[in-house]
C-alpha cells in the first residue's frame, strides 16, 4: 500500500514492489525508473538533470546481506528530488537504532527531501557501524586465539573473518558512491549542510575501519603463512637430519643381513660386538658433523611457553 508521509518542507512516498503498476499510471515521471527497477536487484546510482533545472539521483542500494548466503540480502529503490523521496521497500524497520517516532521527528526537521534522505542513509551506516563494533569483538579473541592456539581451526576462523570484512565493505562502497552521487548533483544548500557533513563523515569512519581492521586481518594471514612455512621447513630438516643420522645403521644393517655363502663376518667370533660398536660409532661420528656444522638448528631444543612456533 502507497505511504505518503507529509513533512513541513517536503515529502516521502513509500512504495512496495507489488504496488508499482498502480503508480506507473498516475505518475509518468517515474516510469522509466519504475520500468528499470522491476527486476533489479543489484547496486545502482544515476544521476539526471531535467530541462527545468530540477535535479534528480536515482537507484538502488544492498543495505543488509547474510554472511553464509550470497542470495540473501535486503534491497531498496530510491528516486530523490530536492521536495520529495519516492523509495521501494524501505521501511522503518529497516533501521535499527532508533524508533519510528524518533526518525519521523528528525525527518521533519530537515530542510528538503535530499538531507532527509542523507539522514535515512546515515542511519544505515550507523547499523554498519554498530555491526562492526561486534565484528571488533570477534576480532580481538582471534588476534589472541592466533598466539594461544595457532592450528588450522584458527586459519579458518582467520579466513572467516576476511570474508565478513569484505562483505562489510561491499555494502558500505555502494553507500559512499550514493554520497558521491548527491554531492555531485550539487542540490543547493545540501553539500554544506549539517546533515551532510555529518552523514560523509559517519561513511568516513565506517570506511577507515574496515581498513584498519582488513589489514590487521592481513598481518594475520601473513603471520600463519610464515608460521606454516617455518613448520614445513622444520619438518623438512628434522626428517632429512634423521635419514642421515640413521643412514650407517641402514647401510650396515643391509650389508650384514645378506645370506651370501661366502661371508668372511660370519666366522668372526666377535662380529656382533664389532657390528654394534661400528653401527654406534659411525652414527655418532655422523651426528657429531652434522651437530659441528650447525646443521640441527633448533630441533633438539625444547619450545619456549607461549611461543608462535609449536
Amino acid at each position: 500500500m502507497e505511504r505518503n508521509i507529509n513533512f513541513d518542507n517536503w515529502k516521502w512516498v513509500q512504495l512496495n514492489k507489488h504496488e508499482l503498476n498502480a503508480v506507473w499510471e498516475q505518475e509518468t515521471m517515474l516510469s522509466s525508473w519504475l520500468m528499470s527497477i522491476r527486476k533489479n536487484n543489484n547496486n545502482c546510482v544515476k544521476v539526471h538533470g531535467l530541462k527545468d533545472g530540477e535535479r534528480i539521483v536515482k537507484g538502488s542500494l544492498i543495505y543488509r546481506q547474510n554472511v553464509d548466503e550470497e542470495e540473501d540480502h535486503v534491497i531498496f529503490h530510491f528516486y530523490l528530488t530536492s521536495t520529495t523521496l519516492f523509495t521501494v521497500d524501505l521501511e522503518f524497520t529497516s533501521f535499527k537504532q532508533l524508533e519510528p517516532e524518533v526518525i519521523l521527528r528528525q525527518l521533519n526537521k530537515t530542510e528538503n527531501a535530499v538531507d532527509g534522505f542523507l539522514f535515512l542513509l546515515g542511519e544505515l551506516v550507523n547499523d554498519l557501524l554498530v555491526e562492526i563494533d561486534q565484528f571488533e569483538e570477534s576480532l580481538h579473541k582471534l588476534i589472541w586465539g592466533v598466539k594461544k592456539r595457532n592450528d588450522r581451526r584458527t586459519l579458518e576462523h582467520v579466513f572467516a573473518r576476511r570474508h565478513e570484512l569484505l562483505v562489510c565493505k561491499n555494502l558500505l562502497i555502494p553507500i559512499q558512491e550514493l554520497r558521491m552521487a548527491i554531492e555531485e548533483s550539487d542540490f543547493p544548500t545540501v553539500n554544506s549542510g549539517e546533515i551532510f557533513t555529518r552523514t560523509c563523515k559517519r561513511i568516513d569512519r565506517a570506511m577507515v575501519l574496515l581498513r584498519e581492521y582488513g589489514q590487521e586481518l592481513d598481518s594475520m594471514i601473513h603471520l600463519e603463512e610464515v608460521i606454516s612455512s617455518h613448520r614445513g621447513n622444520e619438518i623438512m630438516k628434522t626428517l632429512t637430519v634423521l635419514t642421515i643420522i640413521f643412514t650407517p645403521i641402514m647401510a650396515l644393517g643391509a650389508l650384514w643381513g645378506m645370506n651370501f655363502k661366502y661371508m668372511p663376518e660370519l666366522e668372526w667370533r666377535y662380529g656382533y660386538l664389532v657390528s654394534i660398536v661400528v653401527i654406534i660409532l659411525s652414527t655418532a661420528l655422523l651426528y657429531g658433523y652434522i651437530k659441528t656444522k650447525g646443521w640441527t638448528g633448533d630441533l633438539l631444543k625444547g619450545k619456549k611457553k607461549g611461543s608462535f612456533f609449536k
